[in-house]
């Protein structure tokens, strides 16, 4: 199975970060060996294609590229144009932080990162000379898409020579909770937990196992409490400069939107560069 990107796009706007974003959606192009897909959505005439074309003068983009133009709504069609160029990997760009009303009203960033179809990689503080991912962290909650996360993480990591991947796993307090009712010893009590914690450690051993890692430092680190919080201290703590998770379901149960799902806090917050997975596409 192929875990990598082939075809990668860029939602370009002609804001102060428009030639760091292509800096970034170009190195990741490089990296993967992929072709380079530029969206966007406005006005398109002369004056605009000669932006273009500066923009990928001052960055030294070389290699092809094609352009695409969209008018309408910015969401709509850039996930219009993601489906019919099929492309496997959006980059854009994202607010560090976002304020209470963007919470609730909700940005271009978010609902891309909700609806695309593709993974999408959001970049929080773009550089006209990114650098590559050193700290790498995957949040490993059980998802549809957990198994394709990891192995991403890894082949990034190998290619850009990576320090450390950190497998991030969430510890299941409602066993411990109920240990604790019943009135065991302190020791059952903390046999109870190394067990549970040495069954997600088991858990994320065995998707290792089909996925090639060697050349690569793995730190596989259990974390209890609000999921997504805690995930986000722990990037905090580790520097990282890349956090991959997979895409949440799109689909979220009536409590999921009265109380925020675990990833929303990470959307939130955005501690680094976030690559959102979602499902493989099958190009040709």
């Amino acid at each position: 199975m192929n875990n990598t990107f082939q075809k990668i796009g860029l939602a370009i706007a002609f804001s102060p970060t428009a030639k760091a974003m292509l800096a970034e959606a170009m190195r990741l192009a490089q990296l993967f060996s992929a072709e380079l897909v530029l969206i966007h959505v406005g006005h398109h005439g002369n004056e605009e294609e000669e932006k273009i074309k500066k923009l990928a003068e001052d960055v030294n983009l070389t290699s092809a590229y094609k352009i695409v133009w969209r008018q309408g709504d910015p969401v709509k069609e850039i996930l219009k144009a993601c489906k019919e160029e099929q492309i496997d990997l959006l980059v854009a760009g994202a607010l560090k932080k976002e304020n209470v009303v963007n919470h609730y009203v909700g940005s271009v960033a978010r609902a891309i990162m909700r609806k695309a179809d593709c993974s999408v990689y959001m970049v929080n503080n773009p550089s006209v000379t990114p650098q590559a991912n050193q700290q790498i962290v995957v949040n490993a909650e059980d998802s549809a898409h957990v198994e394709r996360a990891i192995a991403i993480a890894c082949r990034m990591a190998e290619l850009e020579k990576s320090s450390w991947v950190h497998i991030v796993r969430e510890l299941k307090l409602l066993g411990l909770a109920l240990t604790a009712n019943a009135q065991s010893t302190e020791e059952e009590y903390s046999d109870y937990k190394q067990s549970l914690v040495q069954d997600e450690i088991n858990s994320v051993e065995k998707i290792l196992a089909s996925i090639p890692h060697e050349k690569i430092k793995i730190n596989i680190k259990m974390v209890s409490g609000k999921s997504g919080f805690e995930l986000c201290k722990f990037v905090e703590r580790k520097q990282a400069d890349l956090l991959v998770v997979g895409a949440p379901p799109r689909r979220l149960s009536f409590f999921d939107r009265i109380f925020p799902h675990d990833l929303e806090y990470v959307f939130a917050e955005l501690p680094c560069n976030l690559l959102v997975v979602n499902q493989q596409k099958q190009n040709g």
